[in-house]
């Protein structure tokens, strides 16, 4: 009886707030600028510029929601597990054996 007095109460999905949608543009622009598989240097001063644009683009955004942007973004660029790495460990192990 619940179910039938429930199904004219739904919720309207709501809106991804324009941090959430800066976040997942942020992401998206690491992903297609390979900016991971720069030096350090590199990664800061790349995402420095995009924070400044993804601020200009986001204007609504505070600049403690900057700050945010750009630590989720830099700790995005150095994984805990480097995929490289392991690529790397993994072919100087089979270099050995097959010579």
């Amino acid at each position: 009886m619940s179910r039938n007095r429930d199904r004219g109460q739904r919720a309207a999905p709501s809106r991804p707030s324009p941090l959430d949608d800066a976040r997942n543009e942020l992401f998206g622009h690491i992903h297609r600028c390979g900016v991971m598989k720069a030096s350090r240097e590199q990664q800061l001063e790349w995402m420095t510029d995009t924070i400044e644009f993804l601020g200009e683009r986001f204007s609504s955004l505070t600049p403690k929601d900057l700050k945010e942007l750009e630590n989720i973004g830099m700790r995005f660029c150095s994984p805990v597990i480097s995929n490289a790495e392991a690529v790397e460990t993994a072919e100087a192990q089979q270099e050995p054996a097959a010579a």
